[in-house]
């Protein structure tokens, strides 16, 4: 009994590691330019700051997107508009990360939010529009659904915002940021 098992636990992890394998290969981290990386280092601390480069990068991926979109069609457009199409995915995935740290910090991000929930459906009315076609439509079914999970957590986001600083006034556009003095704190002595 004891020699079967020993068979069977190699063999399990054989048979499930090309699954493994192909849900890391799938999974993508957004592609940020140095500039773009610099950008949002600097604005760590600032949570407001960071869900408006986060919006200003997706704004300029969906453009490059419905610029692909009017490109004569060729192998060259189906493998730009893929990647395209994976990195803005990849990107909304981040901000929506970003959304929630936020959301449990209780940042108030409430400006930021306001105009994300306005550029979303320019998004998805992109994505939609755009005809789907076997290179690509895999990376745009994605996208559709990764811009409709933004679009709501982002909406709903914003009226628990409403909702939490309206009962919390004296935290009204307050950063919550981690490296920020605690209101507390006493002040040090000079």
């Amino acid at each position: 009994m004891k020699s079967k098992r020993l068979l069977i636990c190699p063999l399990l992890f054989l048979l499930a590691s090309p699954s493994i394998c192909l849900y890391a290969q799938h999974q993508r981290t957004a592609s940020l330019s140095e500039t773009e990386t610099e950008q949002v280092a600097e604005a760590a601390v600032y949570p407001n700051e960071r869900v408006k480069l986060y919006t200003k990068f997706l704004d300029e991926r969906a453009d490059k997107i419905k610029d692909l979109t009017h490109r004569p069609k060729s192998a060259q457009r189906v493998l730009k508009l893929d990647d395209a199409l994976q990195d803005f995915t990849a990107l909304m995935d981040e901000m929506g990360s970003n959304l929630d740290q936020y959301s449990d910090r209780h940042s108030d991000i409430r400006k930021a939010l306001k105009s994300l929930t306005e550029e979303t459906p320019h998004w998805l009315n992109i994505l939609r529009v755009l005809p789907g076609e076997s290179g690509f439509d895999l990376a745009r079914k994605e996208a559709i659904e990764s811009g409709e999970e933004l679009a709501d957590q982002a909406t709903r986001l914003l009226h628990e915002q409403d909702d939490y600083f309206a009962a919390h006034k004296d935290e009204k556009n307050q950063e919550r940021n981690d490296d920020q003095i605690k209101p507390n704190a006493s002040p040090s002595p000079h």
